[in-house]
């Protein structure tokens, strides 16, 4: 399965639905990672933490979508 955590949007929102420890353990399962450039950034977390742990980094929330079955929110989109 693929699983896609967008960048949250609404105001004063900083947290991350997903972190690279959580990351890395879906991908052990066989699942693929997809996060939103920035995502973590509100919550101190570096694409490069992403990287590191196996995920791939996409640029836009669009393409996001386009590519996750699943999506893991903090916020309703």
């Amino acid at each position: 399965m693929s699983i896609g955590v967008p960048k949250e949007i609404k105001n004063h929102e900083y947290r991350v639905s997903l972190t690279p420890a959580g990351a890395r353990e879906f991908i052990r399962q066989g699942h693929k990672v997809f996060v939103e450039s920035s995502a973590g950034l509100g919550c101190a977390i570096s694409d490069d933490d992403y990287k590191s742990v196996g995920a791939t980094i996409l640029s836009s929330a669009d393409k996001l979508w386009a590519e996750a079955e699943l999506i893991l929110k903090v916020k309703e989109p």
